[in-house]
């Protein structure tokens, strides 16, 4: 099995090499029964602790890959316990980085040795944003025979299973369309950053789980879209509903796509064991800031715009009137209030610019169950509990 992971970068070469370095590590897979019990585990870890500084002190030249494989650990294209071999395409999108970005990947993928992970770098002369870059990355992950695209954050450390408990849902159930990862935060890992992504009617998308324990929401769920931060998506059916916004440029094009898929009848869901750690704002800067307010606001009017029929916009117009205000009121005080009213005029100016999602009478349920997530999403956003 083959899947591609696409990585858009902007000035991100601070992150690219601990982002890089989880993924090759996660390559690896050990065969060794996992019966084995604590104290043989700690022999394990001991054995090959010193076997290793044994293997440094007699060559400079010994490298991760070989004494892995020398020590029983194998590619995961040679596991003979999994059911296939899991090919990576690893696709960089650099959106014309000057901090030594593209000198740094090109060097990289110079010294690859891994069997199983492919290198691909697209280099951007401009800044395209996420939706126009991770786009091309699709592109080329269709002329390869992946059957799922990974996207990825540049600031994201992976674990070592990562990439096998993202596909499991997949594999389970052909009607899922994205599986979302357990993100925790880099520098205080006992908290989450996200864990599914939900939208509700005041027009807000509530990162599942922020700022609470990691022992939380250990479960697979049914979410309303996933963070593209750490996601895979299923190839066939992106072909199908279309890809990242690219009027979007950046922010809320992952709820956008993952509300198309529902408007469809396809599901996006959690996997609680795919777990990342997240640095934020690798490459926007801080959490509020005025590239980001604006294109939030303006993208928030175009969410409901785009996937929204007529009936149900003036069904809730009464919730997203107060959503909008309360989120006025919220960057008011932190003395963004006139950013954010820039953002909610050009989103409603600009609105016709957005193709709208074609209403399908075959959909109609789907608006019913969408219109019935919402209005949970609401409650369960009061309470501050997702789970």
């Amino acid at each position: 099995m083959r899947v591609s992971i696409i990585i858009p970068n902007y000035n991100g070469v601070n992150f690219l090499e601990n982002c890089l370095n989880s993924l090759e590590s996660s390559s690896f897979k050990n065969p060794l029964d996992s019966s084995l019990n604590s104290s043989s585990d700690d022999s394990l870890e001991n054995s090959l602790d010193s076997s290793l500084d044994s293997s440094l002190d007699n060559s400079s030249d010994v490298s991760l890959g070989d004494f892995l494989e020398n020590k029983g650990f194998t590619h995961l294209e040679d596991s003979t316990h999994l059911k296939d071999s899991i090919y990576l395409d690893i696709i960089i999108v650099d959106d014309g980085s000057e901090d030594g970005s593209i000198e740094f990947l090109k060097k990289r993928i110079e010294n690859n040795t891994i069997s199983n992970i492919n290198y691909y770098l697209i280099s951007n002369k401009d800044n395209l944003g996420f939706s126009k870059s991770v786009n091309r990355g699709i592109n080329l992950a269709n002329t390869h025979d992946s059957k799922y695209i990974c996207l990825l954050n540049n600031d994201v450390e992976v674990e070592a299973d990562f990439i096998s408990n993202l596909l499991k849902p997949m594999e389970e159930d052909t009607n899922v369309f994205s599986v979302a990862s357990k993100i925790l935060q880099y520098d205080k890992r006992n908290l989450i950053d996200d864990v599914g992504d939900e939208y509700t009617l005041l027009g807000w998308t509530k990162k599942s789980g922020e700022g609470q324990s990691s022992d939380k929401y250990s479960k697979q769920r049914e979410i309303f879209s996933s963070c593209a931060g750490a996601a895979l998506y299923r190839k066939s059916i992106l072909n199908e509903i279309g890809y990242f916004d690219e009027k979007f440029f950046a922010y809320m094009e992952d709820v956008d796509i993952g509300y198309r898929a529902l408007i469809n009848g396809y599901k996006n869901v959690y996997s609680p064991k795919a777990i990342v750690y997240h640095v934020g704002s690798g490459s926007s800067g801080s959490k509020y800031n005025e590239f980001k307010i604006p294109l939030a606001a303006r993208n928030n009017i175009w969410i409901i715009y785009k996937n929204m029929p007529w009936p149900q916009i003036l069904l809730n117009i009464g919730f997203l009137f107060t959503g909008f205000l309360i989120k006025y009121l919220f960057f008011l005080r932190k003395g963004h209030g006139n950013l954010y009213l820039e953002g909610l005029k050009e989103g409603l100016d600009n609105r016709k610019n957005i193709r709208k999602t074609k209403y399908k009478s075959s959909n109609l349920k789907n608006y019913f169950k969408i219109e019935w997530k919402l209005i949970v999403n609401t409650f369960k956003l009061l309470l501050n509990n997702y789970e």
